[in-house]
């Protein structure tokens, strides 16, 4: 198959989708209508040429699909998973003098596809390897995942469906509750891939990678020629992205491995590891497997740098949504370049299993040469206590048990922490912007009564007297503080929703929400879920969280006294035909000629631009005046070939009208 048709097929793909979500759920135009009716007709043309349809193609009237649950299935034959050495001596002496193809094992969610007739018939989890939960309609929404093939027997392969570290800091990024972000690409792709509407799984960009290849069967099944080599070609000629893969030999073994190592640090695709497997068909069915692991493949482990230390106590952090969590403090290490004395436990399961307590010998590492995690404890004495009392508002904690997982939580809803937190975010930068308020003010206010709820932050003038003679304050600091509330009354809808802490409504989303209801604050608190879902952004669990926030008797009641409080600025008019329309921006690194990054943002996105927090395939520029540095955003520019200029550049743009050369 011509692999030029397939690489052509998968832009126009793309290129086509995002005009159609642009001009539908944008009410915006990135191409004329005769330059979108004609790459749709080279595109049909193609898919009528290579027999391949590629997921999102809009020749497909293919909508999402909402299912009740995930039905079950057992594997035809189990799906085991690997063996695996640390050693580079120990794969070579395995793979011996045969050859074979070395390719990298990413973490995420291992898939069995089938189709039949060249359609996506069935796709099917791993499970527990022997029962699997089906998740066809999810693996339709797959970003690069090809609907129709050319092959029209019944093919089997398996993959693992991914997301990328761009689109997972893009998905945590709108999410401005740490309790609330996502630990790692690997539960947030497993989690949106089982997602019961296909609409998530889409809209947070999962790929599928295959690995290998199963079965097929038909008139035109193809002869291997006993390679493992050639049957990845195959699905490679099919549309398939593969896992990258090289063949290998004892001698050039070692080599790959260092090569594949160098490439981590900038490899967008999570990975743990590399996974070798002998080319060879006949010999490698012919070891046959244990109950536990196939013997033709096994897995290479990079060694983490593992740092031992000593457990010096569990701390506990209390959070606005009522979970405590444990945190690990220990003796200062050094691990991957940087000093590290805390690590996060998450809850008390992994607490439970690791049986820590003060004074134990730990070792510990960064996940991902990136977050620190307890690795093992080795003295395991088990003394670390659950406590009794929330730490901050001295009442009872209850263990919750979600999906066999074990958190702690505290059961108070009028909990100190619960209303510091949230009034804290209430009146930051974002929300409601009450400057000069800091949550140690807050506290005080709080523990005074003179603040039960938001609303009552602009009744404080009555307390004036009150306030000037409290510890921390005096006259001058209290008519501070009363001028920056007086000020925050007036407010944007925008500013409002966003300062409600509800779950996953960052400000990107709060933004999202507001243009789709054309900023009417009583159509926003009013709308329903299925408005939510039309609006770009939104998934199931935002819009979920959205109107069992406005459902809430209570919650409405508090907000209606907010609002009798705060007046709207007059609702902005959306930027069209601006100079930067059309384009994404990423800002990363300090600024010298914009006060802040806010204020840069509003610049752009008064121009009509867009601006986001990480950078991924749609970004059209990364704002960074330090192009040549390390960081997480630079890395993934020079990935995805993303334009990187400095603060000067952007403003002779702005100021003449003339992008940058390499932006034209």
């Amino acid at each position: 198959m011509d692999q030029e048709s397939h690489a052509r097929q998968r832009l126009l793909t793309e290129r086509l989708s995002e005009a159609a979500r642009a001009y539908y759920g944008e009410d915006r135009e990135i191409m004329p209508n005769i330059e979108y009716d004609e790459l749709y007709d080279e595109l049909t043309a193609l898919e009528e040429k290579t027999g391949l349809v590629f997921a999102g193609s809009p020749t497909q009237n293919v909508g999402y699909e909402v299912v009740s649950e995930l039905p079950k299935e057992a594997h035809a034959a189990p799906m085991l998973s690997l063996d695996k050495t640390k050693d580079v001596a120990a794969l070579r002496e395995w793979l011996g003098d045969k050859k074979g193809l070395l390719s990298w094992k990413l973490d995420g969610l291992t898939v069995a596809l089938t189709y039949r007739g060249g359609e996506l018939f069935k796709a099917v989890t791993r499970g527990n390897g022997q029962v699997g939960e089906v998740v066809t309609a999810s693996a339709r929404a797959f970003a690069n995942l090809p609907l129709r093939i050319p092959y029209g027997g019944e093919l089997s392969l398996r993959g693992e469906a991914v997301i990328g570290y761009a689109d997972f800091e893009r998905i945590n990024a709108g999410i401005e509750d740490a309790a609330l972000k996502y630990k790692n690409p690997r539960n947030l792709s497993s989690g949106s891939v089982r997602q019961l509407n296909s609409r998530v799984t889409a809209e947070r960009r999962v790929r599928f990678y295959a690995f290998a290849f199963v079965s097929a069967t038909g008139e035109d099944a193809p002869d291997f020629q006993n390679s493992r080599a050639a049957q990845m070609e195959f699905l490679r000629a099919q549309g398939f992205s593969l896992v990258e893969c090289f063949e290998v030999d004892a001698e050039s073994l070692a080599e790959r491995v260092a090569w594949f190592e160098r490439r981590i640090a900038d490899f967008d695709l999570p990975s743990d590891g590399l996974v070798l497997t002998y080319d060879d068909l006949a010999y490698g069915a012919s070891l046959g497997s244990t109950s536990k692991f196939p013997r033709d493949s096994i897995a290479f482990k990079w060694a983490d740098e593992l740092c031992e230390t000593t457990l010096r106590e569990i701390a506990w952090s209390a959070s606005r949504t009522g979970l405590i969590n444990p945190i690990a403090i220990f003796d200062p290490v050094e691990i991957e370049g940087s000093t590290v004395s805390r690590a996060g436990v998450h809850n008390i399961s992994i607490m439970e299993e690791l049986r820590l307590g003060a004074g134990d010998r730990i070792t510990v590492y960064k996940a991902n040469m990136i977050i620190p995690q307890i690795a093992e404890n080795l003295t395991r004495s088990g003394a670390a206590e659950i406590p009794r009392v929330c730490p901050v508002c001295g009442r009872e904690t209850e263990i919750r048990d979600e999906s066999g997982v074990r958190f702690l939580h505290c059961a108070n809803e009028d909990c100190l922490a619960k209303q510091i937190k949230s009034l804290a975010h209430f009146v930051s930068r974002d929300a409601m912007n009450v400057e000069g308020l800091s949550e140690a003010s807050l506290e005080k206010l709080v523990d005074e009564g003179l603040i039960k709820e938001p609303a009552d932050l602009f009744r404080l003038e009555r307390f004036r007297d009150r306030i000037a003679g409290m510890d921390g304050f005096g006259a001058r600091s209290c008519a501070n503080l009363l001028a920056a509330v007086d000020k925050a009354r007036r407010t944007t809808q925008v500013r409002l929703l966003y300062s409600l802490g509800i779950p996953g409504v960052g400000l990107a989303g709060a933004k999202q929400i507001c243009r789709t209801f054309g900023y009417d604050w009583d159509r926003i608190q009013e709308a329903e879920e299925e408005e939510l879902l039309a609006a770009d952004g939104i998934g199931e669990v935002i819009a979920e969280a959205f109107t069992r926030y406005f459902g809430d008797a209570q919650k409405r009641e508090a907000l209606d006294r907010l609002l009798a409080e705060i007046r709207f600025e007059e609702a902005p008019r959306e930027a069209a035909g601006g100079i930067l329309s059309d384009r994404v921006f990423v800002i990363t690194g300090s600024l010298t000629r914009y006060p802040n990054r806010n204020a840069l943002k509003e610049l752009i996105e008064s121009l009509g631009g867009k601006v986001t927090g990480a950078v991924t395939a749609k970004t059209s520029c990364l704002i960074n005046n330090d192009s040549l540095s390390g960081s997480a955003k630079n890395k993934a520019a020079r990935a995805l070939g993303v334009a990187v200029i400095d603060e000067e550049r952007f403003a002779a743009w702005v100021e003449s009208g003339v992008p940058p050369e390499e932006l034209r």
